[in-house]
């Protein structure tokens, strides 16, 4: 028997327990997201939407409140471990719904910044030497750039303008976000666009493929 003050999971309805899961991604509890994970699953959540609805809509409360100065980066590093035990059980079956591919993508997070949620094709600390090398190497159309932290925001700008230096800017669609970007920051670096999250990451790269296709 649970105690009267424990919460049992798998009693909760769909929307309590994503609100559950909220709360237990904010406190870095990582067997509980595991947990929620599987249940949302047993019921017949697609993994897109337990990925979307309940992890990412968790962290972008982490994010907000890491930008506000409310948590601080152990915090939203046990909160970000938390959320790569749900996406360990997510992957393998994002993978298997063979969702199309439209295009390649290298991304990751500028040098100086220490987070890695949601993407870890290149790192974290990541330096511009890096991210040409894996653009040469990957020959992707996209290239995304992700910052948790203010401080390392305006090494955006400095791939970006390298990319210009080198004549290659124009060889891709540059996307950027993070917790505290927006689209005005976008604008003044020279990305393509500000991505608010991953589900509108794919929207956007979707739209702008197509745009610079019918530009060909």
């Amino acid at each position: 028997m649970a105690d009267d003050d424990e919460i049992v999971l798998a009693e909760l309805s769909d929307d309590d327990l994503v609100a559950q899961m909220k709360d237990d991604l904010y406190d870095g509890l990582k067997e509980e997201i595991e947990e929620g994970t599987q249940i949302l699953l047993e019921r017949g959540w697609t993994p897109y939407d337990v990925l979307t609805k309940a992890l990412v809509g968790g962290m972008q409360i982490v994010g907000e409140d890491f930008r506000d100065g409310i948590l601080f980066v152990p915090e939203v590093l046990l909160s970000a471990n938390a959320m790569k035990a749900g996406m360990k059980i997510l992957r393998p079956l994002l993978a298997e719904t063979g969702a199309p591919k439209q295009g390649k993508m290298v991304i990751g997070t500028v040098k100086g910044d220490i987070h890695d949620i949601g993407k870890n094709l290149l790192g974290i600390n990541i330096d511009v030497d890096k991210y040409l090398a894996a653009l040469d190497e990957h020959q992707p159309e996209f290239l995304g750039m992700s910052a948790l932290l203010t401080t390392t925001m305006p090494y955006m700008k400095v791939v970006i303008d390298t990319l210009v230096q080198k004549g290659r800017r124009d060889d891709y669609i540059v996307l950027v976000g993070g917790a505290p970007l927006n689209e005005d920051f976008a604008n003044q670096v020279g990305a393509d666009a500000y991505c608010r999250d991953a589900a509108i990451t794919v929207e956007i790269a979707k739209e702008l493929m197509a745009r610079k296709h019918n530009q060909l």
